[in-house]
């Protein structure tokens, strides 16, 4: 689990431009801070998915009604249900940046999107070997918001899985994840070939996207 300076620019618009040996510094700066800092957990559920209708996905007791979210899993018979947590002390230390500098809030902000993201790959690696063994190959985390697959299922996922007492992850009213720097995610099992099971962008209709890999 580390953060990739090369993730933290593109998040900080960085396409086509060098960035400033301040910047750099500041980045640096925010990376020790923040991989002193995480304390990271993560849980997982296999599960079965069955298909009742048209774009409606049932699994643990769930029943989902999303387009997307059937299209993407389209070919899968099983998932994994997901959560990965940097811990609440990450949220501590942005909440205190923000306070003294936003200019250096920005950059940690990004730091802490970049370790996430490395630790929930970094989590995914058993389970695509697990797959394997089996002739099977993963699909892209696919998280609660994403498409028209509603941010308010963020509610039972975390109930599934029992996040608040196994990993500390709960949610506000507006079913934002809490500690902030946290993932839940539906990821597809299939026979067919991925060529990539990390990057979300092909299966993302958000063209414009700041956090889009070309």
């Amino acid at each position: 689990m580390k953060i990739d300076q090369r993730e933290v620019l593109r998040y900080l618009g960085y396409k086509g431009s060098e960035p400033d040996a301040e910047i750099l510094h500041t980045i640096a700066d925010c990376t020790r801070e923040l991989e002193e800092a995480a304390t990271p957990h993560h849980i997982l559920q296999a599960v079965e998915l069955s298909r009742p209708n048209a774009d409606t996905l049932e699994f643990a007791g769930m029943v989902v009604h999303s387009r997307d979210l059937f299209q993407h899993l389209s070919g899968c018979d099983e998932a994994v249900l997901f959560a990965a947590t940097l811990g609440a002390p990450v949220d501590l230390r942005l909440e205190r940046c923000a306070k003294v500098s936003m200019s250096r809030a920005v950059v940690m902000q990004a730091c802490a999107a970049s370790l996430i993201e490395s630790y929930c790959d970094e989590c995914q690696e058993p389970i695509a070997q697990e797959a394997a063994s089996r002739g099977l190959y993963l699909r892209p985390r696919y998280s609660p918001g994403y498409g028209d697959f509603d941010i308010s299922y963020q509610r039972e996922f975390l109930t599934v899985l029992d996040c608040p007492k196994r990993i500390g992850l709960t949610m506000t009213d507006s079913f934002m994840l809490a500690p902030s720097k946290s993932v839940t995610a539906v990821i597809g099992l299939t026979a067919e070939v991925q060529s990539c099971h990390i990057a979300k962008c092909m299966t993302c209709k958000a063209k414009s996207c700041p956090f889009r890999k070309d």
